[in-house]
């Protein structure tokens, strides 16, 4: 079996899929995007696939190799989405080869069901504890929110007292029953974070996320010794390397992204990793059908895997849904707060590439936005 033809696809509303084709028929899909970047991941791809075609796909490790090294200049998120992408869709051939979902050639199972949690929006204070209701109608038992809108890098009384009014908003609905992450996407820093995680004790969040922004991690480790709320990060760490330096700082959850963490292959090793510091794993995704289903295919095989994110139904698919691409949209049946087993060979789902072909024809042009503080100068986020 050879790999004959590697397609792509830009798929509203922000993500890129790619289609891996054998001499055989068999076909794998993978998910390769950098939100905001789809266009310039999608000349990456291209570019890697120089190197699959003609090859045999079964052998992933070594191919994984190739193309996270093959080349003197490596790394980064463009990259390492392009593999991610690659990666998964090899996976999907994998398993499609061998009549088995992918955790079944990782080494079986550990849990039969995986708990999910959804994204609520968060940045408008009035509409958490509708938005949080909604999403328990549906029946998730967990949710997460960003902490706050834009915030000044030192923060006002009125923002700091905003966050904590989001969060007691989110526990009311929730009650002691139901769970809350609480993400800042790296808005706060050090010096705010020591003024918000005594007031943020007492509400019990499931974890906070991202306190500070990924070229800050060397300092991610004074927050989770000054907290007892589990700390969270990873979505913008890449590889294994850049993840030892946070779980030796003693963060409490590990949150890869299989779209842009080297897919399957790098995310199980980092889930290994992980294991070593009493860190779990709760992949991060908010993208379509096939980073959703690789994320599930790591959970249902690997012991330390805690939650997984989801993006059906969120806020700010435009255009485009989750459910949209996927033939059978009961695969990721979440109605009890958890989604079941994948039994189907490879990630478990099956692509409508019939819808898949007609979005590539809408494409889209996705921008992430630009912010400013209220004095003109730049906002991170």
């Amino acid at each position: 079996m050879q790999i004959a033809r590697i397609e792509t696809f830009l798929i509203p509303p922000r993500w890129l899929f790619v289609r891996v084709e054998t001499d055989t028929g068999i076909v794998g899909w993978g998910e390769p995007v950098v939100e905001g970047r789809a266009e310039t991941v999608r000349t990456a791809v291209e570019q890697l696939s120089e190197l699959l075609i003609g090859q045999d796909p079964l052998r992933i490790q070594d191919h994984w190799q190739v193309m996270t090294k093959g080349s003197f200049y490596r790394g980064g998120p463009i990259l390492s989405s392009a593999v991610s992408g690659l990666d998964q869709a090899l996976w999907d051939i994998a398993g499609k080869s061998a009549g088995l979902p992918v955790h079944q050639l990782l080494g079986g199972p550990v849990r039969d069901r995986i708990r999910v949690y959804g994204w609520i929006g968060g940045d408008e204070p009035n509409e958490v504890a509708d938005a949080i209701s909604a999403r328990l109608e549906q029946g998730l038992t967990a949710v997460k929110m960003n902490a706050s809108g834009r915030m000044e890098r030192m923060s006002t009384l009125r923002d700091l007292d905003g966050v904590v009014a989001r969060v007691t908003a989110a526990r009311e609905v929730l009650g002691d029953t139901g769970d809350v992450g609480v993400d800042f996407h790296g808005r706060i820093g050090l010096a705010d974070a020591r003024r918000l995680m005594p007031a943020l004790e007492p509400l019990r969040p499931m974890f906070v996320e991202e306190p500070v922004i990924p070229e800050n991690s060397h300092l991610i480790g004074r927050i989770a010794d000054m907290t007892s709320i589990p700390i969270a990060t990873g979505e913008r760490l890449y590889s294994r390397q850049e993840f030892l330096p946070v779980l030796q700082s003693g963060i409490a959850i590990a949150q890869p992204d299989l779209s842009h963490a080297g897919g399957i292959s790098e995310t199980h090793r980092i889930a290994s990793l992980a294991e070593v510091y009493d860190v779990q794993l709760a992949p991060h995704c908010p993208l379509g059908p096939i980073a959703l289903a690789a994320s599930l295919q790591i959970g249902f095989a690997v012991p330390n895997f805690f939650i997984q994110e989801h993006s059906i139904g969120i806020h700010y698919n435009e255009d485009g849904e989750v459910l949209d691409y996927v033939a059978d949209t009961s695969d990721f049946d979440f109605s009890t707060g958890f989604i079941e087993r994948l039994t189907k060979p490879g990630l478990g789902i099956d692509i409508d590439e019939t819808a898949v072909r007609d979005a590539d024809k809408r494409g889209h042009a996705w921008r992430g936005p630009i912010w400013r503080h209220e004095d003109g100068s730049f906002a991170e986020w």
